[in-house]
């Protein structure tokens, strides 16, 4: 079965981003995925999120940065 694609919005231009297999399933997971995807190879290493932040705050560190509207796979649509 192939991975479930996640639509979001990047700089509020709308994304998709299909995980190249299984991810650990919940929002922390895939946010910091897409975090990884559009900055992962720059210098920010120091503004990512941590593993033992709420999806809260995860959220609100991801909006900050442009990644905004999460949609996970077979959540419904707001």
């Amino acid at each position: 079965m192939a991975p479930a694609s996640v639509q979001y919005r990047f700089n509020g231009e709308p994304r998709t981003w299909t995980p190249p297999g299984r991810i650990e399933p919940g929002l922390h997971a895939v946010v910091m995925h897409l975090l990884q995807l559009h900055f992962g190879d720059g210098e920010n290493s120091l503004v990512m999120p941590t593993a033992e932040d709420s999806d809260e705050q995860v959220l609100e560190q991801a909006a900050r940065m442009g990644l905004t509207d999460i949609q996970l796979p077979g959540a419904p649509a707001n």
